[in-house]
């Protein structure tokens, strides 16, 4: 297995099935500082720097609590407006992460632009993780859920997934990728205009995924042991902002889950993620059911960018 020691975390196309069990591992073992909600001094001489060049609730903030449970230093910036790269200069990604790279020891980059991660990655000395690319992927997003997964129902071979959503959405792409290393049948669903365009088929039957698409989340919640639900209703991730107002519509019947449909249709025991925020793909009586595992993935959220930091920085191994 490769050594993560300085790796890049760009795609989970470049992840081999043990190393997604590499990094359980490491997150377990990491779990207990989180838990207890105590730091620790595993990275305490090192920092990280966060380049966000989109707005970020979760992906920012749980890369930038992981590094303080670990003991480290956090700088960087959440606005491109505030910087070089979004102002009269228009900085380029290259003389953006050329200096970022003096800053720190690790960066985590949110971008419109589709490959800006992978683009900072030729330029920068230190690692860099994606922290979402446009319409790329969002790779630590969907470690996190792996492992709520292996958490909550303790194993991934064999489990059978739902994904609700935009399939153009990054997370859905890390998805698919994510379970080709695993015997994880799935089902998609979503509005015709954003299903899974013929390259990705293609490029996903290529890797062997087991994969097949419904038009109602009817018509396949009830073989789901695992149910990932994204919205339907999206910004638009190549603009660094994206500040619709009254136009916003809402969630169609057919890819809403609700607490009947989930009672009436899903499997006593399947869990459902949502890497959040939501509109009305999942309604707030649904929180208190006990299918719900958004609340736990966020904690995980935390868990997963540990054990990736304390992985790339050297000093787990």
């Amino acid at each position: 297995m490769r050594s993560f020691s300085g790796r890049d975390i760009l795609s989970l196309k470049d992840f081999e099935r043990n190393e997604f069990f590499r990094v359980f591992e490491a997150a377990e073992q990491l779990e207990p500082i989180a838990r207890n909600r105590r730091n620790a001094d595993l990275l305490k001489e090192k920092t990280l720097v966060t380049a966000f060049y989109q707005p970020s609730t979760r992906t920012r903030l749980a890369h930038e609590a992981a590094m303080i449970r670990l003991g480290g230093q956090v700088t960087g910036f959440a606005d491109a407006k505030m910087t070089r790269a979004g102002d009269f200069y228009q900085e380029s990604i290259k003389d953006t992460v050329k200096m970022l790279e003096f800053y720190g020891d690790v960066i985590v980059m949110r971008h419109f632009q589709q490959g800006a991660p992978h683009e900072a990655a030729k330029w920068s000395s230190v690692p860099i993780i994606n922290g979402g690319d446009g319409w790329g992927e969002h790779p630590t997003q969907i470690l996190t859920d792996f492992y709520t997964v292996m958490r909550e129902k303790g194993r991934m071979d064999g489990l059978k997934w739902l994904a609700v959503g935009d399939m153009r959405m990054r997370t859905m792409h890390s998805l698919a990728y994510g379970l080709t290393q695993f015997d994880c049948p799935i089902t998609f669903v979503s509005p015709p205009d954003m299903s899974l365009t013929d390259e990705f088929k293609a490029d996903l039957e290529n890797y062997r995924l087991d994969f097949r698409e419904a038009e109602h989340v009817e018509q396949a919640i009830a073989d789901a042991d695992v149910i990932l639900v994204e919205p339907v209703v999206q910004p638009d991730y190549t603009k660094s902002r994206d500040e619709r107002g009254a136009d916003v519509g809402l969630t169609p019947a057919n890819y809403k889950i609700t607490r009947d449909l989930l009672y009436n249709k899903a499997k006593s025991d399947a869990i459902l993620l949502h890497s959040l925020p939501r509109m009305d793909e999942i309604p707030a009586d649904v929180d208190i059911t006990r299918w719900s595992r958004y609340w736990q993935e966020a904690f995980y959220g935390v868990v997963m960018r540990m054990a990736l930091l304390a992985l790339v920085l050297g000093v787990m191994e």
